[in-house]
């Protein structure tokens, strides 16, 4: 350590750092993805007058930069102007934040309160920047933090970029398209390794550890450049099934049982899906006919999913299927949802949803999946939760591929084990 490095009391200790430690890593995208991107997020700017936009949401820091944060209640950002983009990140992580993003960095420290708004100042102040109007995400931006991006930036207005932003990720580019591909492979290969474990006697969690495993050791091999992180499985048993986002339990399998595999690898971000019913052996006569009306249903919007249809006609048509049946109350969520930087506690590309309020119109480079499911309750004759879950992918060619391979219905999913 140098005499200039040589602290005796925290004052002295610097409120901001530039902690370029070792070498850019290998990103998930081109450069020229990213620039993509930017330039996608720059347009916004200009058609809303911005000066600047910070970004402070999950999914909008990793979509710009690459780096995903782990918050642990501090505060992270992304500062972009017009001809910069700079990680404003807590000293906590050290390079690693540069190391893993596109674009510069300022690091925060500890040693005075607000040291992160500091940092947001110092990244305008770097470009020549003075802000009178700044974009930010409302849609996961805490109140209070919003106040105080205004207090720190007197006089500026702080405009909603949240939707212009979402709408830009729903449409996928050939590079994420190829990731989101990974990760259905990915997921297929979690849900063999669930169906070979299946058996009278092992609990929900050792499943969904099974599932886990394979998968994450898929994606290190598919993605050795990239952080290994947040894939998981909720295996479902039982009464376990009602909700889709029941976490596994120590739930033993009993024969008889409905199943539910719901795999997720998370690939550097980017989230993906396989859900199936299953049954621990032969269903009951009520059981298969409810599996085969959701199937049912599966099969006629796996056909509907294609370039010009309306979300809202989508969910139209297939809750005539249910009403059909008399289990259109049964009903547990929309019919499915667009992919991309997705995670359960993070991100969500809300206006492109399979649901009765949604109008957008499905075009090349959407990514969405078809899931319906019903609920029976307890007691009932049938009762679970049905679902099924596949990945479409609608190209550039106006064709539509279906990127999930792992097979659904009865045909495929009674485990005699």
């Amino acid at each position: 350590m140098t005499t200039a490095n040589i602290a005796t009391n925290v004052s002295e200790l610097a409120r901001l750092k530039t902690l370029h430690n070792g070498a850019k890593e290998q990103l998930t995208f081109s450069d020229a993805e990213f620039e993509r991107r930017l330039a996608g997020l720059r347009q916004i700017m200009a058609a809303k007058s911005l000066d600047a936009v910070i970004l402070t949401s999950y999914h909008g820091i990793k979509y710009y930069s690459d780096f995903l944060y782990t918050t642990f209640g501090r505060n992270y950002a992304l500062v972009v102007t017009a001809s910069n983009s700079t990680t404003v990140t807590a000293n906590i992580d050290a390079g690693m934040p540069w190391r893993t993003s596109y674009g510069d960095n300022i690091v925060y420290t500890d040693w005075k309160r607000d040291n992160f708004f500091y940092g947001l100042q110092e990244a305008l102040k770097r470009d020549g920047v003075k802000a009178t109007r700044i974009g930010v995400e409302d849609d996961f931006l805490p109140g209070r933090t919003r106040q105080q991006i205004a207090d720190t930036f007197d006089g500026a207005t702080l405009v909603d970029v949240s939707q212009d932003a979402m709408s830009q990720r729903m449409i996928k580019s050939a590079e994420e398209i190829e990731v989101i591909k990974h990760g259905a492979r990915i997921g297929d290969l979690g849900g063999e390794a669930i169906k070979a474990a299946i058996r009278e006697g092992i609990s929900e969690y050792e499943v969904a550890l099974i599932g886990t495993e394979a998968m994450v050791h898929e994606i290190a091999k598919t993605f050795p450049h990239r952080e290994v992180r947040d894939t998981w499985v909720w295996f479902q048993s039982g009464i376990n099934t009602d909700g889709a986002h029941n976490w596994a339990t120590t739930r033993k399998l009993q024969r008889g049982d409905i199943l539910s595999l719901n795999c997720f690898p998370m690939t550097s971000g980017y989230y993906t899906a396989l859900e199936r019913t299953l049954f621990l052996g032969e269903p009951d006569a009520r059981s298969l006919e409810l599996w085969n009306i959701n199937v049912e249903v599966h099969k006629r919007g796996l056909e509907l999913i294609k370039p010009g249809a309306v979300c809202k006609d989508i969910a139209a048509e297939l809750n005539e299927i249910y009403i059909a049946h008399g289990l259109l109350p049964n009903r547990t969520f929309g019919y499915g949802h667009s992919f991309g930087v997705l995670s359960h506690y993070y991100g969500r590309e809300a206006g492109l949803e399979l649901r009765e309020d949604i109008e957008t119109v499905l075009e090349p480079g959407m990514v969405v999946s078809m899931e319906p499911m019903i609920t029976v309750m307890d007691g009932e004759p049938g009762a679970g939760g049905y679902r099924e879950h596949d990945i479409l992918v609608i190209n550039d060619d106006n064709t539509v591929e279906n990127i999930t391979k792992f097979g659904f219905g009865p045909e495929n999913n009674i485990i005699d084990a």
